[in-house]
């Protein structure tokens, strides 16, 4: 039995679990509507998130979820995104139940981090982003739940 199994079943380890794929779009209600009339996503909320400069609209994808970013400015990262790259994937997000002991985890591995302490992002979430040049060209957050 593996470390890992003894474990408290209780609560299973969320670390490494899909949580969601952002994308940034120019106008967050015409991209609502191709995905929930189109395909048939339901609009969970919407919310600013004024420390990410950013309109967040979480869609249910049933074990995951899908979050539009509108920028609040062109001088947000989500702006200067869409201003350079245009609307698109923007980044994806891994689950973790330990934020602190994983940036500390990638410091020590001296892994190029764009965060090096968390930030909150949308629900309260305590969030990270690594740096694409440490990921193969993705841009990856790291999400703790409130």
């Amino acid at each position: 039995m593996t470390e890992q199994n003894n474990k408290s079943t209780s609560q299973p380890n969320q670390d490494g679990r899909l949580d969601h794929v952002a994308i940034a779009v120019s106008n967050l209600e015409e991209a609502l509507i191709f995905y929930q009339e189109s395909l048939g996503l339901t609009l969970l909320e919407i919310e600013v998130v004024e420390e990410q400069g950013v309109r967040v609209a979480k869609l249910d994808t049933g074990n995951t979820h899908i979050e539009l970013l509108e920028p609040l400015g062109p001088d947000t990262p989500v702006g200067k995104f869409v201003a350079q790259k245009g609307p698109g994937l923007h980044h994806i997000c891994i689950g973790v139940t330990a934020i602190g002991e994983r940036l500390q985890c990638l410091k020590e591995r001296n892994t190029r981090l764009i965060n090096e302490d968390p930030k909150i992002g949308a629900g309260g979430a305590q969030i990270a982003f690594v740096h694409p040049k440490a990921t193969g060209g993705v841009l990856l957050e790291l999400s703790q739940p409130r």
